[in-house]
């Protein structure tokens, strides 16, 4: 779904390349089109359907594979994000909207959101089959826009958004994405089974793709928190698809590229009015930690006569989403007037093994001399004393006598920290000072690193960066 859309945006950079993707997608109109400010709010939906983009039914092996359990007829939209995206790109961020979400449809009732879609639908086909006069295909092809229509004017009734654009992949696509990709790393606190689903793996790290990989988003029972616990894995998930596509060589990958292109044109349907090469420009930048998944706040369950529902309060999901969109504004802005990071560091053109590095640590944060003591010696560098020292605002390495290049080549590995002349050591010696100003992250994690097993707070972000351990 998310990463369907930066696929097809990342891949259309070029006219011809352009048209040849975009021929073969299923269209639907709507929404308005393009915002007049720049900034994008687009409605990212999964849907549990039987059928393809233009209404045919799956094979039964295919379902099976899919655990899509008995066709009930139902159309559901169970999984349903909008990705706001900063005018003049930069950090993006997307919030999930619970599928049990109790809220006010227009042209239809008060119930659960992912209701929306498949009751205006069904509505609006039956409505068309009286007044005659059209085929089955148009018939159905009227009434699921008048569905996506709904869905749209559920979730900008409920968040204050306009919705600029609308992206929908069905299951058979998102098994074929993951499987186009090769698969994405995800890790899990404990080991989990669900026969209905189709969810059976083991705890710690595993890379999933395919069926596996639809179980894992799809799984619900056996979840501490069920419906809201299958939102975090469907957030950790398309954040590391996301992250593959954009910073893993997948899209300068010809095979690769072929067979996303192909599962985009299967499985995606878009709005008519999206100007996908404009989108290219802004979502080129979304690796790493510059996408941010999170929720909207909920105000607990409740088992009503439409089934359990999660509630919320409209103005906190309001004040909620203002919030988000403000401190995404607030940093694209920052990050036009920041200046542009360092390049990262060149291979060394010293011998390390001719310097003893010691380190000592003047900020708040613990463990960093050992770690960064350990860096050098990675490199090649001996392995020097490590300490305290007083509190220090600014990183250096400090030397003496002809050592100068080996400390600029030190301070480059640690994210290019200043270097300065000194009596404080001895040639053949390197110190290094960690100051406040550190950044601990140019310091490699080793790839048998043991996972972070803290499962996030229930509304903390999750970025497209690293592998957090989930429920």
């Amino acid at each position: 779904m998310t990463a369907s859309v930066l696929v097809l945006a990342s891949t259309g950079t070029a006219w011809g390349l352009y048209r040849d993707v975009t021929a073969g997608i299923v269209t639907t109109d709507v929404v308005r089109g393009d915002a007049s400010d720049g900034a994008q709010n687009i409605l990212l939906v999964g849907v549990d359907s039987r059928t393809d983009t233009r209404g045919n039914p799956l094979p039964d092996e295919v379902l099976r594979q899919l655990h899509a359990g008995p066709d009930t007829g139902v159309l559901n939209s169970d999984t349903i994000i909008v990705l706001h995206m900063p005018d003049g790109g930069g950090a993006a961020a997307a919030f999930s909207i619970p599928r049990d979400t109790y809220v006010d449809i227009p042209g239809y009732r008060t119930d659960k959101i992912n209701a929306a879609y498949p009751a205006v639908t069904a509505l609006t086909a039956q409505q068309l089959v009286k007044e005659g006069g059209r085929s089955r295909q148009e018939i159905d092809a009227l009434s699921r826009q008048a569905g996506r229509q709904a869905l749209v004017k559920a979730v900008e009734q409920l968040t204050g958004l306009s919705i600029d654009h609308y992206a929908e992949i069905n299951l058979l696509g998102f098994a074929n994405l993951t499987q186009a990709i090769g698969g994405v790393e995800v890790c899990l606190r404990a080991p989990t089974s669900d026969p209905l689903s189709g969810a059976n793996f083991a705890a710690g790290r595993q890379t999933i793709s395919g069926v596996d990989a639809l179980a894992f988003v799809r799984q619900r029972h056996g979840l501490p928190q069920g419906d809201l616990s299958r939102v975090r894995r469907q957030q950790v998930f398309l954040a590391a698809v996301a992250n593959k596509i954009l910073s893993a060589g997948t899209l300068t990958d010809p095979a690769r590229l072929s067979a996303l292109i192909g599962v985009a044109q299967e499985s995606l349907v878009i709005d008519s009015g999206w100007d996908l090469l404009a989108f290219a420009q802004q979502a080129a930048n979304l690796a790493g930690g510059r996408l941010e998944f999170t929720t909207i706040p909920t105000e607990g369950t409740e088992t009503i006569e439409v089934g359990s529902v999660v509630k919320v309060d409209r103005s906190k999901v309001r004040e909620f989403v203002d919030r988000l969109v403000e401190d995404q504004e607030r940093k694209a802005e920052e990050a036009v007037k920041a200046t542009p990071p360092p390049p990262p560091p060149g291979p060394l053109t010293i011998i390390p093994s001719r310097y003893v590095v010691d380190v000592r640590n003047g900020s708040s944060m613990p463990g960093l001399a050992t770690s960064v003591v350990n860096r050098m010696r990675d490199l090649g560098f001996i392995r020097g004393t490590t300490g305290n020292t007083e509190p220090t605002e600014k990183s250096v390495v400090l030397y003496t006598g002809a050592d100068r290049k080996a400390a600029e080549e030190v301070a480059e590995q640690l994210g290019y920290i200043a270097v300065e002349a000194s009596d404080r050591t001895v040639a053949g010696h390197l110190l290094v000072v960690i100051g406040a100003d550190f950044d601990r992250s140019v310091i490699p994690q080793p790839a048998d690193a043991a996972p972070d097993t803290t499962t996030p707070a229930p509304n903390a972000p999750i970025t497209a960066d690293g592998v957090p351990c989930i429920d």
